[in-house]
């Protein structure tokens, strides 16, 4: 069972709207696409692993995608965790093309491509670390003493995947996806007594889940950049760049023609990723590039959004997932 769906991360929602609102000759445009296109790869990467997970007994183990926890004072973040009965199993996610070396010498990944090396941390020093923090989350909130396991797995079917003879052991480490549910049921099978029972499992589950964290930081800050430094207004869908004009309660675009009733959203789902959750009625024309205030409050009333204060002091609760 898939307890937490995989979702579109906030850093990639928040990365694409900066895309959208960034002048296309910014000084750091070109940093900041370079960021969103690795992290959109790294996303793909961690999608794959979805198909093959299916296939696993939804009854017997429970999915958690994306998760945050907190240990002591550091948060650390799994791409997938698994939990049944007898084991947990921290699953790591890696999207590289081409032909990867683990160095087990130097505990480093070297990536050639191209006939380019490059290096890339090692990601069993990473899982290796996470399933110590993951011991001591479990140990701080009660839990019985779970195996943790853990495994790499290379999302690229056509990374040729290499290491030095006597590092034999690698094997059982790094996968490609479509292997991950036999490597699974063998796993099941090494492990002959369950350490959870039914009701145990479920209370594991359930506290896990509770105590998912997300991350919460501002983009804008991230790359030390200011709101007056993004593009305000209704950017045309077709146009990618074009501002919308309002009229009668319409948007339209004088370059395509195109006519938009519910065009604000996108701006206003802009709004949330890049500055903030609640806007004002003077934020919102700001924002929006529109000058009058009723027009402003018949936006505002047809999302339906709750608010607090009132007249000018009314401020507008804003949310959108992906």
């Amino acid at each position: 069972m898939i307890v937490k769906q995989r979702k579109v991360p906030l850093t990639i929602l928040k990365l694409r709207a900066l895309v959208r609102r960034l002048p296309p000759n910014h000084p750091k445009i070109s940093s900041i696409v370079n960021d969103l296109n690795k992290r959109e790869a790294g996303y793909k990467g961690e999608s794959s692993i979805d198909f093959p997970l299916s296939f696993l007994d939804s009854k017997r183990y429970f999915i958690f995608h994306d998760l945050r926890l907190q240990e002591q004072s550091r948060f650390f973040q799994l791409d997938t965790l698994l939990i049944s009965k007898k084991f947990a199993l921290i699953i790591e996610v890696k999207n590289i093309a081409g032909m990867i070396y683990f160095d087990p010498h130097f505990n480093q990944l070297i990536r050639t491509k191209d006939g380019k090396e490059t290096a890339f941390p090692d990601p069993l020093i990473q899982v290796s670390r996470q399933q110590s923090q993951l011991k001591n989350w479990f140990l701080k909130n009660g839990f019985p003493s779970l195996p943790i396991l853990s495994l790499v797995v290379i999302s690229n079917p056509q990374t040729i995947i290499r290491t030095s003879p006597e590092n034999r052991k690698l094997q059982y480490k790094v996968i490609h996806p479509d292997v991950l549910p036999s490597r699974i049921n063998v796993m099941e099978d090494s492990i002959t007594d369950s350490i959870l029972g039914e009701k145990d499992l479920k209370k594991v589950v359930r506290i896990i889940n509770k105590h998912h964290t997300e991350a919460v930081s501002s983009i804008l800050e991230r790359y030390n950049l200011t709101e007056e430094e993004l593009i305000k207004g209704v950017i045309c869908g077709n146009c990618r760049g074009n501002q919308l004009f309002r009229r009668h309660g319409t948007w339209l675009c004088n370059q395509c023609q195109l006519s938009s009733k519910d065009a604000h959203i996108q701006a206003l789902r802009d709004y949330f990723f890049l500055i903030g959750s609640s806007i004002t009625n003077r934020q919102l024309r700001d924002f929006l590039n529109i000058s009058s205030a009723s027009s402003a409050t018949r936006i505002l009333q047809s999302l339906n959004l709750t608010s607090r204060g009132a007249n000018k002091g009314r401020v507008y609760s804003l949310f959108f997932d992906e």
